[in-house]
């Protein structure tokens, strides 16, 4: 006996997840394992469920399909057959990276056709390809839209929860060994992560290394004094002092002339 495909739905709606789990239920070979309102609940959820196949929702608010899937990564993602209304850009994408797609409302016969590709795929009918989506992320990040909706959310996970940070409301970042220190209104928020990492996720945006180990807010930033041996201070608007890092002179230097 096959063991049933674990399918994740998500979808901001709550009648178009409705329709998609009456679909599903037609079908005795697929076990649907959860739903999901939120883009950041459906990164949980994969995390939690392992499920096979996800159908995912493309425009929703906050974090939409391609923030799911930036998220958990082309390489861990399930198998997945994006959702969406009729967008002629969202469609060409798809197309040209050969990922599955139903549009919005979705109609019985495509359902299931992707669903049946979908099986050869998970059945070793097919051959996978983890590729296709990283070329979409890859050309989304690119893109004027991806590049400006990156620069706009940040999206770490947390004692095994996901966090959707808003990149401007940092103040600064530090790090220890293989972990980072997110400081933020008065919090801070600890993600393992390296700092070089979480810097170029962060790029391009107003963060600036002054230090081996830390990044500052450049919009934060409201005095520059200097110290001893070369070195500077930054102050930021909460007060906080950040001492900086010799090798990083030219970087405050250049920082200090555009305030």
């Amino acid at each position: 006996m096959k063991l049933p495909i674990r399918a994740l739905v998500v979808d901001d709606e709550p009648l178009a997840r409705r329709h998609l789990r009456a679909l599903l239920a037609d079908d005795a070979e697929v076990e649907v394992v959860g739903e999901c309102a939120t883009g950041v609940e459906a990164v949980d959820a994969i995390a939690a469920h392992r499920p096979d196949l996800v159908f995912l929702d493309i425009q929703m608010p906050e974090l939409d399909g391609v923030g799911v899937a930036e998220a958990v990564g082309a390489e861990a993602m399930p198998l997945t057959i994006f959702v969406t209304a009729h967008d002629d850009r969202a469609l060409d994408a798809f197309r040209v990276h050969a990922l599955d797609y139903v549009l919005k409302p979705v109609e019985r016969e495509r359902f299931t056709a992707a669903l049946a590709r979908a099986k050869d795929t998970l059945r070793g009918r097919t051959v996978r390809d983890p590729g296709r989506l990283s070329s979409l992320l890859a050309a989304w990040r690119a893109s004027p839209e991806g590049s400006a909706i990156s620069a706009n959310r940040l999206i770490v996970r947390v004692e095994g929860r996901t966090m959707l940070i808003r990149p401007r409301e940092i103040d600064w970042i530090s790090s220890d060994d293989n972990n980072v220190h997110i400081y933020i209104a008065g919090r801070d928020v600890r993600v393992r992560e390296t700092l070089t990492a979480l810097e170029e996720r962060l790029a391009p945006t107003d963060f600036v290394r002054v230090h081996r180990t830390t990044l500052v807010n450049a919009r934060r930033v409201v005095e520059i004094r200097p110290s001893p041996h070369g070195e500077y201070v930054v102050v930021l608007a909460n007060g906080v002092q950040v001492p900086t890092g010799r090798r990083y002179r030219e970087v405050v230097r250049a920082m200090m002339r555009k305030q």
